[in-house]
């Protein structure tokens, strides 16, 4: 029930709209009672010439005032049984389909407004947790909560609502005409409900049960598809294009299974209620006959008292695919809140201060870094202390898993230190605003990540007002203006998903062209380990020459070169800091960095700084 109140909650900016489409729809349910009750009239009055009546009550049996005359409703110029019926029925109908439509409306308006407000919600939460979220979670996990769950959300609360709305007035009203028509007759329903109810719920239980199975299916469906379609080249490398469909079909049947689980217990509701009715109507068609010939009910009555039954029968039928569309919902909601109730990490604090610009040092303080596994704390830094002073060009060089890039992600926050501090010019990061602190900062990765949109946009990205000049002007600065004039749309060619249209080197330099508009006065840099050609090679070390230039730079360094250029080189070697120098000092007092440049330069080839593990391990 907590999280159905919670899915309420969203409803509340739509309450307008779902209070007119309550009322609305609660008409529908009194007109199609009002139309049923229309046939006592047919049966005893118009379809009956020799009969005279100065009243047509819809209820003959209650007390006068409460017999509903037909003759007090319509226009007074309408003389004979048949005119009255017929234009109680017709204006009932129409009524009804006016009322319908716009109740369905405005359910389904509120209905969608608040999915679309749980669905912004989500993004929004999943787009601001920390990188650590991204860790514990996979992407075809994310995905499926947000498409699938939300969407099993959203036709329970949208087009199932609608009708259960519906179907729940005409219930309503239909069984308070059962009731003023049978009399006490109508008293053997009471038998039961505590059947229906008793059995809804069992069923209910299992459905939800089974509904969270076949979503967490789905999740697994989708992470295989991801990961599958965005790494096809290796799948067509290592020839296991066999092996992931047979890993695909496995999944699918398990999903399979989970579906027919979930189908084998829904299917059962509609079955049980048809047994249960028929018994019903079975039952009360015996008792009938005895009131008949009592006298207490006649003929009329009694017709319509039986089709005022069947009329119950149909929305107790679908209130079993309700209750289950319902429970299907609750069940897709738990992964959804799980998502919403995430403590993130990284949180920033109330009335954080706005980091100027950047203008003196960074600072790590004693910092430690770990995070949580089954096993408990994986520490990957200890006891850190480094100062980055402005304009200063830092290199960072050391074995794989040494924690490079776990302390240049410390700067921006994509992560919080377990101990110690990260200070900016004497502000401790944990005491900014985000986006103040990370406006300080540009990124250019290992990995170069493109989106499916224009060059432009993506040398832009993140700075959608920037004129056309100055995009131009960061494409020049980073060599890559030329190939882009070159491109079908120059600036406004689409560059495919993850830029699969270019080459390796176009890649990296309009990820350069992106951080030089950026201007931030912080660099992170992490080299690319990926060998380019030659062309490609000498052009994107002058587009990353020109983007270093006036700035504080700390770099992940994989060449030779770049250690060359640094101001100081920082050797790092299981999360802790060895050796702090220039390269000429570390070659004389760095036994680590001595056999880094010595497995360099076999052969005296300059080419890459190893990150090998081995042979630093064979060494020790």
């Amino acid at each position: 029930m907590k999280r159905f109140f919670r899915l309420c909650l969203y409803a509340a900016p739509y309450w307008f709209q779902s209070l007119l489409g309550v009322v609305l729809l609660a008409a529908v349910g009194l007109l199609e009672a009002l139309r049923l009750l229309i046939l006592g009239p047919i049966l005893r009055t118009v379809l009956d010439p020799s009969v005279k009546s100065e009243s047509i009550p819809l209820f003959p049996k209650l007390p006068a005032p409460y017999q509903f005359d037909l003759m007090k409703i319509v226009p007074s110029h309408f003389h004979n049984a048949w005119n009255v019926v017929a234009f109680a029925l017709i204006g009932s109908t129409v009524l009804k389909g006016i009322s319908d439509y716009f109740g369905t409306y405005m359910v389904n308006y509120a209905g969608y407004g608040m999915i679309t407000d749980l669905r912004n919600h989500l993004y929004e939460t999943i787009m601001k947790s920390s990188a650590s979220f991204f860790s514990k979670h996979a992407t075809g996990t994310i995905l499926s909560t947000l498409i699938n769950d939300v969407e099993r959300v959203q036709t329970a609360v949208s087009a199932v609502l609608g009708e259960f709305l519906q179907q729940a007035f005409t219930f309503l009203f239909t069984i308070a005409a059962v009731i003023a028509l049978g009399g006490r007759l109508s008293w053997v329903l009471l038998l039961f409900v505590p059947v229906v109810i008793t059995s809804a719920r069992k069923i209910g239980r299992s459905v939800r049960v089974r509904t969270r199975t076949g979503q967490d299916r789905v999740a697994e469906i989708q992470n295989i598809l991801h990961e599958t379609i965005t790494g096809n080249r290796i799948v067509k490398a290592f020839s296991t294009e066999l092996w992931e469909i047979l890993r695909f079909k496995k999944a699918a049947r398990r999903l399979f299974r989970a579906n027919l689980h979930s189908v084998r217990i829904q299917s059962i509701s509609s079955p049980l209620m048809d047994v249960i009715g028929s018994i019903a109507i079975a039952l009360l068609l015996l008792v009938g006959r005895n009131e008949i010939k009592a006298g207490r009910m006649d003929m009329g009555t009694f017709v319509v008292f039986i089709i005022a039954l069947f009329k119950l029968y149909d929305p107790v039928r679908k209130f079993a695919f309700f209750y289950n569309s319902f429970q299907q919902a609750m069940g897709a909601s738990v992964s959804i809140f799980n998502f919403l109730d995430v403590e993130d990490d990284v949180r920033e604090k109330s009335f954080a201060h706005t980091l100027k610009a950047f203008h003196d040092k960074i600072a790590f303080e004693n910092v430690s870094f770990a995070y949580s596994t089954d096993e408990g704390e994986c520490e990957i830094l200890h006891q850190i202390n480094l100062e980055v002073r402005r304009g200063e060009m830092l290199a960072l060089v050391g074995p794989s898993g040494a924690g490079k890039s776990t302390l240049v992600n410390l700067i921006p926050r994509f992560y919080d230190v377990s101990s110690g501090r990260i200070v900016i010019d004497g502000h401790d990061v944990r005491s900014l605003t985000l986006d103040s602190l990370r406006k300080q900062i540009a990124q250019v990765t290992q990995e170069t990540i493109l989106f499916n949109d224009t060059v432009h946009n993506n040398i832009a990205y993140g700075q959608p007002d920037k004129p056309r000049d100055e995009v131009e002007q960061a494409a020049r600065h980073a060599l890559a203006h030329d190939f882009i004039l070159r491109m079908p749309q120059g600036y406004d060619t689409i560059i495919g998903e993850k830029g699969f249209r270019l080459s390796g080197g176009e890649k990296q330099r309009i990820a350069i062209a992106r951080a030089i508009l950026k201007n931030a006065p912080i660099l992170i840099l992490d080299e690319a380990t990926s060998a380019l050609d030659t062309e490609s090679e000498s052009l994107v070390q002058i587009a990353l020459s020109n983007l270093m230039q006036g700035r504080t730079v700390v770099v992940i360094a994989h060449r030779l070169s770049t250690v060359r250029r640094a101001t100081r080189t920082v050797v790092l070697e299981d999360g802790r800091i060895t050796a702090i120098g220039s390269h000429d000092e570390l070659l004389k007092t760095s036994p680590t960095y001595q056999r880094l440049y010595e497995l360099q330069f076999v052969g005296g080839v300059e080419g890459f700084l190893p990150e090998a593990v081995t042979p630093m391990e064979a060494a020790t």
